[in-house]
């Protein structure tokens, strides 16, 4: 059935459904994020007052608040897990704050409760931002379906409600309700959110569909063949949320090392109180040691290592349009030692364009006249290829002339009258037979992965077109880039065809490639390639990239197109859609990983020698306030290097 007849039966409009509940939650909405805010503006309040001698009144109350709204959920947090018989950082920073504060190191302590006030918001935007997005990507499987009764009727059900062997209708522009196989009727589908692919795909009686993919122009009828909890759409979303639980922050190791360092810590400074104090040792002095001791032994210079460095990195990268969503986002770009790359919107800019142009001899045609033809019997269509056609006519000026009697028969092409003549323009496998002079062409067309599109005049060809979705300018660079960082040629992954992608990779550089790849193929390859030893860093835009993104060592996803899932689960955007700024922003956390590793190992040094004075001397408090803030002062410099435009690696020449 023609889709003018199929355009009859339009789906209902978007006016006519309830608006989709919000998925984003407010970020003021989570109660961490209100009381870092309040924090840190008590915090910023009471800082000049103290700084400039102000009333001590004021800015004492102004820190004494700081400390109770940073201080108090991890400091509960931190006295619940007590309970459990578990001692963890989080508590003992809350006393060290709080022993700061009881010999007058106020600033010190509220400095302390704001950065782990800030890092537990932090956490906490990203683990609700994951889910929102998680809970976004139900809303591309329809919500209801039409299923066909067997004495022909039809019903709108639930579509939850389907189950395997149930029969529905998927009308023009509806999604698909369920994963299945077309048992009649003809239709191009757009399944970009499943597979990648940049171009609808011809369906007819035998062919899989997915669900939440979107049907062309023609009616369809399917046969259920997954229950929908099944669904590809829903193993995704299963695939995100598994492996979004093993990027979480308590990890085993981690959780051992606090311990360790919490309870000797405690001990340690019990110890520095109680041992003078049973030889003899006066309250007053005994108590100003242990104060003393638990400055200079606070992680307060140690934290600042970290941070810093990452922090002023993910600002350099943010200037340069690439957005790392954390710390922990930007430490993990670092050490990746693969690249896995998505084809369509990564190495390609995602948008099928005009690339070749080809008039058969004979027919008095030029490649404009060609074009102009062409584009005159497209420009009705909505189709992608016909929308190209339109497209690359406008770019060199041509005007189209009015075409009538328009047509369209899915997975064949159009038909129209333009100046007196039957134009189709459409599938050279449904036009032109075995024998046609554009054989030839076509071939050479689809074997460099181009789709090649027919031109006929009166029943007879004129021409042929090439389209392909065009490589990024920077994509060859760019592998290259990657390949000396690594040590390793990146990978191509895709969801399109081998030849195509073949092509494609050969253009670039790549010669390992996986293509016809549904989402857990994806995830299957990565998954391969971390049970090795390899850090994968996955770079793709789609809905299908999700589940890959989200299981990688490393997430990025392209910005301008990306989908609202990649874009969440990636640990960073391109905003910019600069291919050749992922080289560079690895490159920058490798930086800000060293210097992390040198602001340790000062941190680690001042630390070691306060103690040992501490503890084997007589180390004036003074001295020791001043030993402790210098070196988180100079560690805190040390990372701000990397704010400096110099600090921006310059990897791809083109991009500089």
């Amino acid at each position: 059935m023609s889709s003018v007849l199929d355009q009859q039966s339009a789906p209902p409009s978007a006016a006519a459904r309830p608006a989709p509940p919000p998925r984003r939650t407010r970020l003021l909405a989570l109660p961490e994020a209100r009381w870092a805010l309040a924090a840190l503006v008590l915090f910023l309040l009471a800082l000049p007052l103290h700084l400039l001698a102000g009333p001590a009144w004021l800015w004492g109350a102004l820190f004494a608040a700081t400390y109770v709204t940073g201080g108090w959920a991890p400091g509960w947090e931190g006295l619940k897990a007590l309970k459990d018989r578990t001692l963890d950082v989080d508590l003992l920073m809350v006393v060290a704050a709080l022993g700061a504060a009881a010999i007058g190191q106020v600033l010190d302590g509220a400095l302390l409760i704001v950065i782990f006030a800030t890092s537990g918001a932090l956490e906490a935007v990203a683990t609700v931002r994951t889910a929102d997005s998680v809970r976004g990507l139900l809303d591309l499987a329809p919500a209801t379906a039409t299923r066909l009764l067997p004495e022909g009727r039809e019903e709108n059900v639930d579509a939850q409600s389907l189950t395997v062997g149930d029969t529905v209708l998927v009308r023009p522009g509806e999604r698909v309700g369920a994963d299945g196989l077309v048992v009649d009727g003809t239709s191009d589908v757009d399944q970009a959110t499943v597979t990648g692919e940049p171009l609808p795909v011809a369906k007819r009686a035998g062919d899989e569909v997915f669900a939440g993919t979107v049907n062309g122009t023609g009616a369809l009828r399917v046969r259920v063949e997954r229950d929908p909890s099944d669904s590809v759409i829903a193993r995704i979303v299963k695939m995100v949320e598994e492996a979004s639980e093993t990027k979480a922050p308590t990890q085993l190791f981690i959780e051992k090392i606090e311990q360790r360092y919490s309870i000797g810590m405690v001990v340690a400074t019990l110890a520095v109180f109680g041992v003078p104090l049973a030889f003899g040792d006066t309250l007053q002095s005994a108590l100003l040691r242990a104060m003393t001791f638990m400055i200079v032994a606070s992680p307060c210079a140690v934290v600042l290592s970290t941070m810093p460095p990452l922090l002023s990195a993910i600002a350099n990268a943010g200037r340069r349009g690439v957005l790392a969503k954390s710390a922990v986002a930007m430490e993990r770009l670092g050490q990746i030692d693969l690249v896995a790359l998505d084809k369509t919107g990564t190495l390609t800019e995602g948008t099928p364009r005009v690339t070749s142009i080809f008039p058969l001899p004979g027919t008095g045609l030029d490649e404009g006249d060609l074009l102009t033809l062409a584009a005159a019997a497209e420009h009705p269509s909505e189709h992608p290829l016909a929308r190209a056609v339109v497209e690359a006519a406008r770019e060199r000026g041509l005007p189209l002339p009015h075409a009538t009697g328009f047509s369209s028969l899915p997975g064949e092409g159009v038909t129209a009258t333009v100046a007196g003549h039957t134009l189709q323009v459409g599938s050279p496998s449904r036009l032109l037979t075995d024998t046609v002079p554009p054989d030839k062409v076509v071939a050479e067309l689809e074997i460099t992965g181009r789709t090649a599109v027919a031109v006929l005049r009166d029943g007879t060809p004129v021409g042929v077109l090439g389209i392909a979705d065009r490589l990024r300018p920077d994509a060859a660079a760019t592998v290259a880039a990657l390949t000396e960082l690594t040590g390793r040629t990146p990978v191509l992954l895709t969801g399109d065809n081998e030849r195509a992608a073949r092509h494609l990779a050969a253009e670039v550089g790549i010669t390992d490639v996986r293509a016809g790849l549904l989402p857990e193929d994806k995830v299957a390859a990565v998954k391969a390639w971390e049970t090795e030893g390899r850090r994968v860093l996955v770079v793709g835009d789609g809905v299908n990239d999700a589940p890959a993104l989200a299981a990688a060592h490393s997430g990025i996803a392209m910005g301008k197109a990306g989908s609202d899932l990649a874009l969440e689960t990636a640990d960073a955007v391109v905003v910019r859609d600069e291919l050749a700024t992922i080289p560079s922003v690895v490159q920058l956390s490798r930086a800000a990983r060293r210097l992390v590793l040198q602001n340790l190992a000062i941190a680690g040094t001042f630390i070691t020698v306060l103690v040992a004075w501490d503890l084997l001397g007589d180390l004036p408090l003074p001295l020791g306030v001043a030993g402790h803030e210098g070196s988180t002062v100079l560690v805190g410099l040390n990372g701000l290097r990397l704010l400096r435009e110099a600090a921006w690696p310059r990897l791809i020449k083109e991009t500089a």
